[in-house]
């Protein structure tokens, strides 16, 4: 009989080592913020975005790793000019955002006086602050006064784990409703801004509303309110000025999407034990384990995403139809490559796939527009399979 003592059982990885083990030892986790949460939820089929962003992965460092760096992001002078902007709205106190916020809500609430609140939001760690930040939208509401947080932190749960966001303020009215405020340095020019960088701020708005409605359900009176005060410099001067933006289908896009997304350990727990994503490890090794994480590329996917280059070149290579946009890809059904479209556009597919028949009359239909018989392509000789 053995005088050895019996092995000790594998020590079970807990979710946080797993996913610190993804990132690298030395490598601190990366928040999400409202901006990287809008993008997401475009695209929840996307695990691996769902998976880097999870764990907290830097995807900007790890693109440039990859030799593919992203080459998107706010230059310097707008980040400066943002803040610039910002401070003059908050400045005195938040007198004049409170004003353009009650004259945008209306109601029956009386008009903002120099006694409107304006708590200390400050606490160790997004946690903290996330806490404080409950307790004061509590103490606003049981107050019934007009209430200012800026820069508040509030949590919100994203495939199974914690996302701590920070908006730029929060109004909450003598009415016990609760308002995000978003402030952006484009111009609003007699009356409208650019609809693109409105329906930008939207979505990221949205985020922060359904954060918010997680703490509100919380609070006895409080209520979340789904237009968000949108402030911008008003026409071609630095005067702040104001409009409400309804969020309402953003919000439930936003929501809807969220809850479509994989949760994190589910995603983790398939993949091979020391695969990393440490940007110390070499270009091949990076590349072996990004491929080891399903990825949903569209070409959408190029204005909101660190690794998108990356992923195209992936899907380019693979000839998936992906790459040629999510309507195309919808168009064409079971036909998931580009090879196996031509080959169904040749008269290679089933003959009862409606999709098949529509490529080859689309074959036909662009023969007879050239007036020549189709050459070695199915779409005729000067075809480009791209």
């Amino acid at each position: 009989m053995s005088s050895y003592p019996p092995a000790a059982p594998p020590r079970k990885t807990t979710l946080r080592q797993r996913l610190a083990d993804l990132r690298g030892p030395a490598v601190p986790p990366r928040p999400l913020d409202a901006r990287s949460l809008a993008a997401l939820a475009a695209n929840p089929g996307c695990g691996r975005r769902a998976l880097l962003d999870g764990a907290g992965v830097d995807k900007g460092a790890l693109a440039t790793a990859l030799g593919s760096p992203a080459a998107f992001g706010q230059s310097q002078f707008a980040i400066v000019r943002g803040n610039s902007f910002e401070a003059k709205v908050k400045g005195d106190g938040g007198a004049e955002l409170l004003r353009l916020a009650h004259a945008r809500l209306g109601g029956a609430a009386e008009p903002p006086g120099p006694d409107a609140r304006v708590p200390d939001l400050t606490a160790a760690g997004p946690e903290g602050r996330a806490a404080r930040t409950a307790l004061a939208l509590r103490e606003a509401t049981a107050a019934g006064a007009w209430t200012l947080l800026d820069h508040p932190m509030l949590a919100l749960e994203v495939a199974g784990s914690p996302a701590y966001l920070e908006p730029d303020a929060v109004v909450v009215d003598p009415d016990g409703r609760w308002t995000v405020v978003e402030i952006k340095s484009f111009p609003m020019i007699d009356g409208a801004a650019d609809s693109a960088k409105v329906g930008s701020a939207a979505r990221q708005a949205a985020v922060y509303v359904l954060a918010l409605e997680g703490t509100a359900r919380k609070v006895a009176g409080a209520e979340v309110g789904h237009r968000v005060v949108l402030v911008c410099p008003k026409d071609f001067s630095n005067l702040p000025t104001a409009a409400l933006v309804d969020v309402r289908r953003e919000r439930s896009v936003t929501r809807r999407q969220l809850d479509r997304l994989t949760r994190v350990e589910e995603l983790a727990a398939r993949l091979p034990e020391g695969l990393s994503f440490d940007p110390a490890r070499t270009a091949g090794e990076l590349a072996e384990a990004v491929s080891a994480v399903g990825a949903a590329y569209a070409p959408e996917c190029l204005a909101a995403c660190e690794l998108a280059f990356h992923c195209r070149e992936r899907a380019r290579e693979a000839g998936e139809v992906s790459a040629l946009g999510r309507s195309v890809r919808g168009e064409l059904g079971g036909l998931t490559t580009v090879e196996a479209a031509l080959a169904a556009a040749a008269g290679a597919g089933p003959a009862d796939d409606p999709t098949a028949a529509a490529l080859r009359q689309a074959a036909r239909l662009r023969a007879e527009a050239l007036e020549r018989p189709p050459g070695p392509g199915p779409l005729g000789e000067d075809a480009c399979p791209c």
